[in-house]
């Protein structure tokens, strides 16, 4: 059993795919306030701001602690959670037809272990349909993803080439996990 400090329904949906029995619960952390000179260091700089805040508040004694965060880049940029349909749509739109990277730190404590991870998982777009396009952001399914991504929805009719683990890109590298617990 271990704590997933994290509110993703899909991390909670890996690890009860993958067998791992866990609880969830967490505190949050503010990401407005990460300065990062690349997508990896931020994406680094959020877990670890995640994870300082979740072991002082549980710990690791009771149950391992695991804390994850997630950042889709295109053309260099730090692709967040977009504020509303129109940068949702302008996040979509940088996306089409291009090499997307999407990258999961995870930092996984137990009293005699500490794991950090950076993985990535670099996905190839054909064009996107803007009639779909109109239609996802309709759905509202974007509100809370990183890049507004979806790859296991709304994004996989496009994938030309992936290259990495699908888990990585959907927000926790489960397979990077299992061997540790």
């Amino acid at each position: 059993m271990l704590r997933l400090a994290s509110s993703s329904i899909t991390r909670a949906e890996l690890l009860g795919v993958a067998g791992i029995p866990f609880i969830q619960e967490s505190i949050d952390f503010d990401e407005d306030s990460i300065v990062a000179s690349s997508p990896k260091n931020f994406v680094y700089q959020a877990t670890l701001g995640k994870y300082r805040v979740n072991l002082e508040k549980f710990g690791c004694a009771d149950y391992p602690l695991l804390v994850a965060d997630t950042v889709v880049t295109a053309h260099g940029k730090i692709l967040r959670k977009a504020k509303d349909e129109a940068d949702a749509r302008a996040i979509l739109e940088m996306q089409s037809g291009s090499d997307v990277a999407i990258i999961t730190c995870m930092i996984y404590k137990t009293p005699r272990l500490e794991l950090v991870d950076i993985s990535s998982t670099h996905y190839f777009f054909d064009v996107f349909d803007p009639k779909n396009i109109d239609a996802y952001l309709e759905s509202g399914e974007w509100r809370g993803k990183a890049g507004a991504c979806m790859v296991e929805g709304f994004c996989k009719p496009y994938i030309r080439e992936v290259r990495g683990f699908e888990s990585t890109a959907m927000g926790l590298s489960v397979e990077i996990l299992k061997p540790f617990l």
